[in-house]
């Protein structure tokens, strides 16, 4: 059984990257973080991203796809800046907490709990647990659509560091993304915790469908 953390392996670096450069916003908000100034921009961007990963997918050694010959791309929710919001960072005061999280194979790994972030989406107060692996900071999520339009076993939203300045983070559900084990059950993917169910569907992101 592959284990598949957040980002593991030549593949997902390359994603961050992408992800990274291609959602480096063109303007500075009040509070620091990145704004969108140019919707249109934005969503060419998105979609620069969005091919840049089906391309990566069907070519990268590293791809989780067992048949990638016959791979068609991935499916998404149009991108939609009502689903790109700014959240009220609570950081952990203790450093040290953890958190053990369940893996899809059965077994458990321990994360680091970072912080909380507080945030209305659809009208609902939303709160989520941000864990940290290493470099990488990620919210592991479910909502409405989960099981429906979008993976059972929950998406993934990275933060990047410039994503995080004081006690504001900027959350963009549009890169929300599915772990290896949606396309191979080989991987073992982690869960994500039972706090981090939204009662909101996310009509963003990466949505599912079967890749045999």
């Amino acid at each position: 059984m592959l284990k598949n953390r957040f980002l593991l392996g030549g593949l997902a670096l390359l994603l961050v990257v992408v992800l990274y450069y291609a959602f480096f916003d063109n303007g500075t908000s009040a509070d620091g973080l990145a704004a969108i100034t140019d919707p249109r921009a934005y969503q060419q961007q998105m979609d620069t991203a969005r091919s840049e990963k089906d391309r990566s997918l069907r070519t990268s050694a590293d791809s989780p796809l067992p048949d990638k010959a016959n791979f068609k791309g991935l499916v998404y929710f149009k991108p939609d800046l009502t689903y790109r919001v700014t959240a009220r960072l609570e950081p952990f005061a203790d450093k040290t907490q953890k958190l053990v999280v369940r893996m899809s194979d059965g077994s458990e790994e321990v994360y680091e709990k970072f912080a909380h972030v507080v945030f209305s989406l659809n009208g609902e107060t939303c709160r989520l647990l941000v864990v940290k692996f290493d470099d990488t900071y990620s919210i592991l999520f479910r909502d409405v659509t989960s099981g429906k339009e979008t993976y059972g076993g929950g998406r993934y939203l990275e933060l990047a560091p410039s994503d995080m300045i004081d006690n504001r983070a900027i959350l963009d559900f549009n890169k929300a993304y599915n772990p290896y084990c949606a396309y191979n059950p080989s991987y073992a993917c982690p869960l994500p915790p039972a706090e981090n169910t939204l009662k909101t569907a996310v009509n963003a992101g990466e949505r599912y469908v079967a890749h045999d």
